[in-house]
């Protein structure tokens, strides 16, 4: 992983949570709350802070504090589309691509928790949820590699479509892999980052070893 040191966040920001309490008076202003603003707002809000997020994955070069506030919408919106993507059989066939939607579920998720598991065991200090928010929005280059793949198989199946669809994947899989290590890395002692690496480096492999291998039916 040359030039990982070039795309690492900041040693400023904070990985782990915290819940304070204010104490004291407040003025009326300082009681509003989102419970207060119109859904239309607070949709909006929300909707900015996920595209930002995926500009951080897009651009790691640009990593700041946008993961500070993590939220599981930008992974559960990517996992989504991805499974349904991958979806192989039609809706009225008997192979309705249920068990393969239930798959891509599994697997990101049941991959993303025991990544995650194995960061904490070994001294990580990014918190749960946090790595989980990074691993699911580093999922957006592989999401975008499958609507590629899937554009180029309406074209045809032959040999150059086989490598203009691997050239794609394994872009996509170096960018996936080198934004989520760029920010996971550092949470780790310097002595045992290649024990995070490796597995995250097999997770982004599973999935962009799925997309190479669709085949629409």
């Amino acid at each position: 992983f040359a030039g990982l040191a070039d795309v690492s966040i900041s040693e400023d920001i904070p990985v782990e949570g915290e819940i304070t309490v204010p104490v004291g008076s407040r003025s009326p202003d300082e009681d509003y709350s989102t419970l207060d603003e119109p859904v239309r707002d607070t949709i909006m809000r929300d909707l900015k802070a996920v595209g930002k997020k995926f500009v951080h994955v897009m651009y790691p070069k640009k990593s700041s504090a946008l993961l500070r506030d993590w939220d599981l919408w930008g992974p559960l919106v990517l996992c989504v589309s991805l499974a349904l993507m991958l979806q192989g059989g039609s809706a009225d066939s008997k192979d309705d691509g249920g068990p393969q939607f239930a798959e891509v579920f599994v697997i990101i998720w049941f991959g993303a928790v025991i990544i995650t598991l194995n960061s904490k065991l070994l001294g990580g200090t990014i918190s749960f949820f946090q790595s989980l928010c990074v691993l699911g929005y580093c999922i957006l280059p592989l999401t975008v590699a499958m609507l590629v793949c899937r554009l180029v198989l309406l074209a045809g199946s032959g040999t150059v479509s086989f490598i203009i669809r691997l050239i794609v994947v394994v872009a996509m899989f170096g960018w996936s892999t080198l934004a989520s290590t760029a920010f996971l890395a550092d949470s780790q002692p310097p002595n045992r980052k290649a024990l995070v690496v490796y597995p995250i480096f097999l997770f982004y492999f599973v999935i962009s070893w799925m997309i190479l291998t669709f085949t629409p039916q």
